[in-house]
């Protein structure tokens, strides 16, 4: 007889889905962080400019890639 709130059958609808958005938005950060990068540098950004102009490039592609990825998986359920 199992104990506690374990379930160990297939994840629900919202896990899969929760689990779309969070590999979405890690693929969307790791993309930004190469093409933010690279066109920080050809812009000729240095220091505190380049960190805010990656970082925003990096959240911005993280949810957007994220929020498609929930979508796509919401539609499998």
């Amino acid at each position: 007889m199992p104990h506690g709130p374990h379930h160990y059958g297939q994840p629900s609808c919202f896990d899969k889905v929760k689990f779309g958005v969070m590999i979405g938005f890690a693929v969307g950060m790791s993309s930004g962080a190469l093409f933010g990068s690279y066109s920080a540098f050809r812009m000729g950004l240095r220091g505190r400019e380049l960190l805010s102009t990656v970082g925003k490039i990096m959240l911005q592609g993280g949810g957007t890639f994220g929020v498609f990825m929930g979508i796509g998986s919401a539609i499998r359920c």
